[in-house]
């Protein structure tokens, strides 16, 4: 397989993630803002969506959309829940994640993060993500003060999905997460799992 990564998203983080903790391999073909391969997998059609992630199958297919490839990989993994309400909850954090959560806390992290994002730095459109971030890792909060996963009793792709963003909002995004203790203690045990990789490994 190949994927198409843009290293420092945090999408495409969650794919290498899951691949890692699976114990799969891809060729990765980093995709970085203003890259020469940025241009060319444009160029090519390799970006069916026009952005990464991408995972290319040995026959040819690809799959755009991180959220989708998670669940392509882990199909019949202990990633996903065999019990079927537990799989819709897993789902329903998954739609979340990309709906809710992605649009601000990876938001904010990418204009404090990205030189061609700088003129959105302004004190308003800041501190509106803020707060509205705050109020997302409360929903996260408290959840994770009544268990240790997202969904049931068990690491699952909702975990591997909410990761990646999460785990940078402190040091991209500038939140606190000391007022998060409950999420600070599940960032700990996702890095725990055997096969773990950050963002940069």
């Amino acid at each position: 397989m190949k994927l198409y990564s843009m290293p420092s998203s945090g999408n495409s983080y969650k794919v290498r993630l899951l691949l890692s903790l699976l114990g799969q391999s891809a060729e990765l073909i980093d995709v970085e803002y203003d890259s020469t391969a940025l241009n060319e997998a444009h160029t090519s059609g390799a970006l069916p969506f026009g952005k990464a992630p991408v995972l290319l199958l040995d026959d040819g297919r690809a799959l755009p959309e991180s959220n989708a490839i998670l669940n392509w990989l882990g199909e019949g993994t202990r990633f996903i829940p065999e019990d079927a309400f537990e799989k819709a909850q897993m789902l329903s954090w998954m739609f979340w994640e990309q709906n809710q959560h992605e649009g601000v806390i990876a938001v904010r992290a990418a204009i404090l993060t990205y030189a061609h994002r700088t003129a959105e730095r302004t004190p308003e459109r800041l501190e509106a993500l803020l707060t509205r971030g705050n109020a997302l890792l409360q929903v996260m909060e408290d959840r994770l003060s009544r268990a240790d996963w997202l969904v049931g009793d068990a690491v699952s792709l909702a975990d591997i999905c909410l990761y990646a963003y999460t785990h940078t909002a402190e040091t991209r995004g500038g939140y606190d997460l000391a007022a998060f203790p409950a999420l600070r203690g599940w960032l700990d045990r996702i890095a725990a799992q055997s096969g773990y990789v950050g963002l940069d490994g």
